[in-house]
């Protein structure tokens, strides 16, 4: 249902407080046409109605008011619709379309006498009107109740404006707790696409040039041996394994449990067994049973206890290796998305960093980086564990709010089907 604030929006831009002070004595007049009572008709009936739009539309614009070609192409569309059959359907199709801010409407009923009565002449302006800002505090994105008093009375154009549209490019580290547990709610309905890779095996297709010769030779069986139909068949898609490394150490403790919301949202949308879900600290934690539950919060407490090092220390190096040994070589990661969610920083040797990447660099079809600081203004690849990664990852990206975890939802869809084209990267010699 509509809230009664936004429907009272509505009923301002159409109700009859837009009388024939606002409306042009030209568009007003009306004359009577048989017994009925019928606007005039614009001049002749034959105009054209495109370049009829088109005069408005540059005379529009010369009364300084920016037209796109988009709002153009639907007033012609309307005119089309309604015809040229009187002055006041030519008038509202073109307001309704061409006109956006209640203070161009001015311009508009001088831009309209202009074309079709060749005279500038200034209608009446518009009743002056205020201005409510409503603030739609409700993550669910419904209207809170309407309390006695809380409306606007009057003439009152209401803007409606959501404070999680605010949030979306906020830091993480930034916020406050209310509001980090607002992004947290709109993370946790984030749904990541699946990604997919091309299959050996085989399905049906209407065309191609890959020919069906089974198909092909049982439907000629009911045609008395001649093949009247060719069956074509192509590739089919498999889905593509997704591996998600979320560095839950004492440097990453703002961004933490964000991005074990996104790998829940992630191990929902997609389900167990195409997601693997993994915690890096000093060791190494698979966490995807716990994140196969559907509540969000039951599995971000089932996460946090099966996780030991939660907030501990940065052993990057040996976490990345105790998985390339234990999973990731042996197939969990071999064709498959890995993407690191990690700050980079690693109190272990770095060329540990750079021998686990490189393994896997060798074995996973595309490696993602996300790093929350790559957000910040001048930011360096300068922490010692970072930099010994960077060589061997495909993709870098920030990780740092709602809109960068939105991108990367929508990143790593498009990763499944195209192809690797990399080479190993050369390590330096010692």
């Amino acid at each position: 249902m509509v809230p009664n604030r936004v429907a009272r929006t509505t009923k301002i831009g159409t109700s009859s407080s837009f009388n024939s002070e606002v409306v042009p004595s030209s568009v007003a007049r009306t004359t009577k046409v048989g017994t009925s009572s019928s606007q005039e008709a614009v001049g002749g009936g034959e105009a054209d109605g495109a370049a009829l739009v088109g005069a408005l539309a540059h005379a529009l614009r010369r009364h300084g008011v920016p037209v796109a070609v988009r709002s153009t192409v639907a007033c012609a569309e309307a005119v089309a619709a309604l015809g040229l059959a009187s002055r006041d359907d030519l008038y509202w199709a073109g307001r309704a379309t061409l006109v956006h801010r209640p203070e161009d409407i001015g311009a508009w009923d001088a831009a309209f006498a202009a074309v079709l009565d060749d005279t500038v002449t200034w209608a009446a302006p518009s009743p002056a009107s205020s201005t409510a800002l409503l603030v739609d505090e409700d993550d669910a994105g419904e209207a809170p109740s309407s309390e006695a008093g809380s409306e606007p009375e009057g003439d009152v154009t209401v803007l409606r404006h959501s404070a999680q549209e605010d949030l979306r490019h906020a830091d993480l580290a930034a916020c406050s707790a209310e509001e980090r547990a607002e992004l947290h709610r709109a993370i946790t309905r984030l749904r990541v696409g699946v990604v997919t890779r091309r299959s050996r095996r085989r399905r049906p297709r209407r065309s191609g040039r890959e020919l069906d010769l089974r198909a092909t030779v049982t439907a000629a069986l009911a045609t008395g041996g001649e093949p009247l139909q060719l069956h074509h068949q192509g590739p089919s898609a498999r889905p593509r394994r997704l591996v998600l490394l979320v560095d839950i150490s004492g440097s990453m403790e703002p961004y933490a449990r964000a991005l074990v919301r996104f790998a829940h949202a992630a191990v929902a949308s997609r389900g167990a067994g195409r997601v693997e879900a993994f915690t890096l600290g000093t060791r190494l934690t698979r966490i995807t049973r716990s994140l196969s539950t559907r509540d969000p919060d039951l599995a971000l407490d089932r996460a946090a206890a099966e996780v030991a090092d939660w907030s501990g220390g940065t052993r990057l190096g040996d976490a990345l290796g105790q998985f390339a040994d234990r999973w990731g070589v042996r197939g969990l990661a071999r064709g498959a998305v890995v993407v690191v969610l990690s700050d980079g920083w690693d109190r272990g040797d770095p060329e540990a960093v750079a021998e686990a990447m490189g393994r896997l660099h060798r074995v996973a079809h595309h490696i993602v980086w996300v790093n929350p600081l790559k957000a910040a203004p001048g930011y360096q690849p300068l922490a010692r564990g970072m930099a010994a990664a960077l060589p061997y990852v495909d993709t870098f990206v920030p990780g740092h709010s709602l809109a960068a975890l939105e991108d990367l939802a929508a990143t790593v869809a498009t990763l499944g089907d195209a192809p690797s084209t990399r080479s190993p990267p050369r390590r330096r010699a010692a």
